[in-house]
């Protein structure tokens, strides 16, 4: 038997960003975020592009969820747009906002599509960025009075939140690499902006235990980046470790074990950011599951030249690549079998996996992305593989739903299971999609056919 079945109840849906596909950037009451003003900082997106119009899910999401109904997904994960709740990150609510998201819960509820909700995707209010954002200790009641407002309203129907999504990418690629909004290259700014998102996190945790049902969900998304030396030597051990110090251990060991790790606190010596008391034990609220992505793997050797980190990666040749990343999918059961061992979190979902190749509509309106399928099939496997160890494995959601404003890229890459036309807005399903609503249909696949 070649046929690899999943658990009963196991979760297959697709999830998506606010700002990467509602568009409507200013209109009914929006504030604008700090990608609305990163875009307009010439030479920051592919082509100069914008997520102005996106693809116009905002207005176009009846049609988008007819499509998830047609793909038979059993969940949909969407985030929260903060400066369309909160035009200027706090103070006076924007309900025109908040009724948007009431609609698309309760359209999504009378699908049989469980929703389930991220606060923050990377779209700070830029009203907050402008007193310092992540990197001041005042965002942190500013956040949890946003999740507060934001359960209050919706929290009686979805059973499923997420804080954040991925706080290594904003706090290194937003401010301490400049290649996301807000744009720093400031190592000391960037270390404070992580510490501040897990004491945000753990605090809103608090917040939502009071708001929401006690049968409600709550975690955290985080990117894991599985890292492996490029030779068998002690100085490439030691590079990798680093490594996986700054991706992984930076934000794993304070919300499970409530600590930093020592290598980090030494290595980043002086610019580490001040940890006031209680901060630890914040950060260290119980989760009820942990979201975690998977893109890629990163394989490094020493380099003395490389700033602090002293490390770079290497990328093997006889690799399979996509548009952005090696293509390993024994990294998915790497992943998630060490997570497993290393902090035993109470249960896991794959909240993001998923390729960016070039795909197309054909003359009769078919797009043969054969490459996303097969990307599917073999990373799907090693999910499986994960939970015959003991894996608590409980969903998988594909990135993305539909092809869609992927930040400083633009509109190059395409990683949904739907094509968007983005000038005429107009959806097909990609071959992918039918291959994986037929994965959800069987609750498994043929890994051989």
């Amino acid at each position: 038997m070649t046929f690899l079945r999943f658990p009963e109840g196991f979760v297959w849906g697709a999830i998506t960003a606010a700002y990467q596909i509602e568009g409507a950037w200013n209109e009914d009451g929006k504030g604008p975020s700090i990608w609305d003003t990163f875009v307009r900082q010439p030479g920051r997106i592919e082509r100069g592009e914008t997520a102005d119009v996106a693809v116009d899910h905002y207005h176009r999401w009846l049609e988008d969820l007819a499509l998830m109904q047609e793909l038979g997904l059993k969940a949909y994960c969407f985030s929260i747009s903060w400066p369309r709740i909160l035009p200027q990150g706090i103070g006076q609510v924007n309900l025109t906002g908040l009724d948007f998201y009431d609609r698309l819960v309760d359209s999504l509820l009378a699908k049989n599509i469980t929703p389930h909700v991220m606060l923050y995707h990377w779209d700070l209010p830029q009203a907050l960025q402008d007193r310092g954002g992540w990197g001041e200790r005042f965002i942190i009641d500013a956040y949890s009075e946003y999740a507060r407002i934001v359960a209050q309203r919706l929290g009686d129907r979805i059973p499923f939140w997420v804080t954040h999504n991925e706080p290594m990418v904003i706090s290194l690629a937003g401010n301490f690499l400049g290649e996301h909004a807000p744009g720093l290259q400031d190592p000391l700014v960037a270390l404070r902006v992580a510490h501040h998102l897990l004491v945000a996190h753990g605090q809103a945790i608090q917040v939502l235990r009071l708001e929401l049902p006690k049968t409600a969900k709550i975690g955290i998304i985080l990117n894991i980046t599985p890292t492996y030396p490029a030779n068998d030597t002690e100085e490439d051990r030691q590079a990798a470790r680093r490594y996986d110090g700054v991706a992984n251990r930076l934000f794993l060991d304070p919300l499970f074990r409530g600590e930093y790790p020592a290598d980090m606190i030494e290595m980043f010596g002086p610019i580490f950011p001040e940890i006031q008391p209680g901060d630890l034990q914040t950060i260290r609220a119980p989760l009820d599951f942990v979201g975690l992505n998977y893109y890629m793997r990163a394989v490094m050797r020493n380099d003395p030249e490389v700033m602090i980190l002293q490390a770079s990666q290497v990328y093997p040749s006889e690799s399979e690549y996509s548009q952005m990343w090696e293509i390993y999918p024994p990294g998915m059961y790497d992943m998630l079998t060490r997570i497993q061992a290393d902090y035993h979190p109470k249960e896991v979902y794959i909240t993001e996996n998923g390729v960016c190749v070039t795909d197309g509509v054909d003359f009769d309106e078919r797009v043969r992305d054969e490459r996303r399928i097969r990307y599917l099939r073999d990373h799907l496997a090693q999910v499986q593989r994960a939970i015959q160890v003991g894996v608590p494995l409980k969903g998988y959601f594909h990135w993305t739903l539909m092809d869609n404003f992927e930040w400083a890229f633009g509109y190059r890459m395409r990683f949904g299971l739907i094509y968007v036309d983005f000038t005429t807005q107009k959806r097909i399903v990609k071959d992918s999609g039918r291959w994986y609503a037929q994965v959800i249909r069987n609750n498994g696949f043929d890994p051989k056919a």
